[in-house]
């Protein structure tokens, strides 16, 4: 069940991932490259990377430990979405198409795989490692939305930094992925 359920999430994601780059009927690496500014994109392409690393090495604790690292991204993803996005751009426009996908559908499939499938129990220095693509996306994209030059600077598209709140911001997000990372710890070790 856990092969099949890996795979599931590697071939959605390479399939999801692979439309970003097709326009017009032509593929172009311009058409998609503008998709990997998003944190969604990044942890599901991450997630389906380490779904694809436990397929072809169950037994391995580095590839578990990167599906480890790429659900918990998944699951913040996920919660982003329902917690904070929803709210304010409507759940319709982020559970549809593409997004109900690496929103919803390939999170749950990576937590029930971790979950229930690949328990091995989990040390506190690996469940901070979860914390990890939250505090690397965090640092780019703070960068990208205030000190980036003119021209190759992002616009701020999650609303992190609306009002000039990013330090908020910042804190909930950190602590929001910390707590996923324990919860995770909590369900590996019981």
């Amino acid at each position: 069940m856990d092969f099949f359920l890996n795979a599931m999430i590697f071939t959605l994601t390479l399939i999801l991932t692979v439309r970003f780059f097709r326009k017009d009927g032509s593929f172009r690496f311009s058409n998609g490259a503008a998709a990997f500014r998003y944190f969604t994109v990044l942890s599901n392409v991450f997630c389906a990377a380490a779904a694809l690393l436990m397929c072809l090495s169950p037994s391995s604790s580095w590839a578990w430990t990167f599906k480890y690292m790429g659900t918990a991204a998944v699951t913040v993803t996920m919660l982003t979405v329902f917690l904070f996005l929803g709210p304010n751009l409507g759940y319709k426009k982020l559970l549809t198409g593409t997004d109900l996908y690496m929103h919803l559908v390939t999170p749950l499939l990576a937590i029930l795989s971790f979950s229930c499938y690949e328990k091995r129990g989990m040390t506190v220095e690996t469940m901070m490692l979860g914390v990890l693509p939250v505090l690397f996306y965090s640092i780019l994209y703070l960068y990208k939305v205030l000190y980036a030059p003119g021209t190759r600077r992002w616009e701020d598209f999650y609303g992190f930094n609306k009002d000039g709140k990013w330090p908020i911001s910042l804190a909930l997000m950190l602590t929001g992925s910390f707590a996923v990372c324990i919860g995770f710890m909590f369900l590996q070790n019981r």
